[in-house]
């Protein structure tokens, strides 16, 4: 259930209930049907950090041109949070960025009720396979006063107004289920991922890997003693984590783990290049119904500490565009031309219904006043130019997928004060 909380300072004092459907609903309405739905993954950088950004040319130039929701906000923090809740409609009882407990059949799903959150801070460990029906997520306050992912509380969620309830009636899966139940398709493109796949790869630059196993089944991790040399030391820490897992939230669920079906496992993760890559899969005229695109942690303005200078982090996450590192958010730009010019040159766009969203998984953990995040529409068809001042957040994407697809609203996509992106999407 949602509530609409107006907050004073660092304490809320009203609440407006709002009414809630648990589990899959009804199948939204307001939104055609589509083809194809691509979703381009950024991170990490707020509203006015992006818009009206002189090292971001292309994307500017979408925003202007395309459908913008000038009134969108992430849910809470950290990544993989905002991930889990854009494909499955829920936190699942996780705020954190933990690997997952690959192929575990003995732990306890968090989103087993008595269960406690996952968090990074203090550390919980690593995240059991999400699995199961009417089990229960964590709310998400106005704001967050715990240390679980700054030393800086308060972080605001939402829009610094609106905190979401615990929902006891959950269930443990994403929007991939739905598809594949409906006989439709999906696929999570994941640059960076090694093309030996991405089960048991917790992060990876694309070729060495921290978790996981090499083409010969030898664990990865272990084979960096062997590069070593005295004159040439090398160690798991050398590795640029281009590839996170954390933002491939498919690999969290038991379903997609243990491979229920080829069309419902992590034969359906693939990188960006390769035979059955998502540029292999465009050129072909392949692509799935729907499709989640995320740059590596280079290309989607998240930075690296090991990197080159052109990823480093940001120098000061203060909410604004001083302090950002200007070739971090030209590198992403020019990776979302790259991937969008690829998109539109295929035959998928050409002789389809199809839409591309752009977005943001959150702020920059500034303590502005809320987590807005530029989110983009841009279809091959109707409307466009549209600037969209209705109220959106992440369950409102799921909300629109759902229906794009005709499928059943999902978790929090089900709240009645959840709306779909009508405006943006019309024909």
């Amino acid at each position: 259930m949602k509530k609409l909380v107006l907050a004073a300072g660092a304490a809320a004092c009203l609440a407006i209930a709002a009414g809630a459907q648990a589990g899959q609903g009804s199948v939204p309405i307001g939104i055609p049907a589509l083809d194809h739905v691509f979703v381009i993954m950024m991170e990490n950088h707020a509203y006015q950090q992006v818009a009206g950004n002189p090292q971001a040319p292309f994307i500017n130039s979408l925003m202007a041109g395309a459908n913008i929701a000038d009134n969108y906000y992430a849910i809470a923090h950290p990544s993989l949070t905002n991930y889990l809740e854009v494909v499955g409609g829920s936190n699942f009882n996780n705020l954190s960025d933990q690997y997952p407990d690959w192929h575990s059949r003995t732990c306890t799903p968090n989103m087993v009720p008595g269960q406690p959150t996952n968090t990074d801070n203090p550390s919980t460990g690593l995240i059991c396979p999400i699995s199961g029906r009417r089990g229960t997520d964590a709310p998400t306050p106005v704001l967050d006063m715990t240390q679980n992912e700054t030393s800086s509380p308060p972080l605001t969620n939402v829009n610094g107004k609106i905190g979401i309830e615990a929902d006891h009636n959950i269930d443990g899966i994403t929007i991939a289920d739905q598809l594949v139940a409906a006989g439709k398709s999906w696929k999570s493109y994941q640059e960076g991922l090694p093309l030996i796949g991405a089960d048991g790869v917790n992060v990876s630059d694309g070729y060495y890997s921290v978790g996981g196993v090499d083409v010969q089944g030898v664990n990865v991790t272990s084979n960096f003693a062997a590069l070593s040399t005295p004159g040439n030391p090398v160690t798991a820490d050398n590795v640029v984590y281009l590839y996170a897992v954390k933002h491939n939230p498919f690999a969290y669920f038991a379903s997609v783990q243990e491979g229920v079906s080829p069309a419902l496992s992590l034969q359906r993760v693939a990188p960006f290049e390769g035979q059955k890559g998502l540029y292999a899969d465009l050129k072909a005229g392949t692509v799935p119904s729907f499709a989640f695109i995320a740059p590596n942690q280079c290309n989607d303005m998240h930075g690296r500490g090991n990197g080159t200078a052109f990823c480093n982090y940001d120098a000061d996450d203060n909410g604004t565009q001083t302090g950002l590192n200007p070739s971090l958010i030209l590198q992403g730009d020019l990776a979302v031309q790259r991937i969008v010019t690829a998109i539109k040159a295929s035959r998928t766009w050409s002789e389809s219904k199809s839409a591309i969203v752009i977005l943001w998984d959150e702020n920059d953990y500034s303590t502005s006043t809320s987590n807005q995040v530029v989110t983009i529409v841009d279809t091959n068809y109707g409307a466009h130019k549209v600037r969209s001042q209705r109220f959106y957040d992440h369950y409102s994407l799921t909300k629109t997928l759902d229906g794009a697809f005709g499928l059943p609203c999902l978790n929090h996509a089900c709240d009645t004060n959840v709306e779909v992106m009508a405006d943006l999407f019309r024909q």
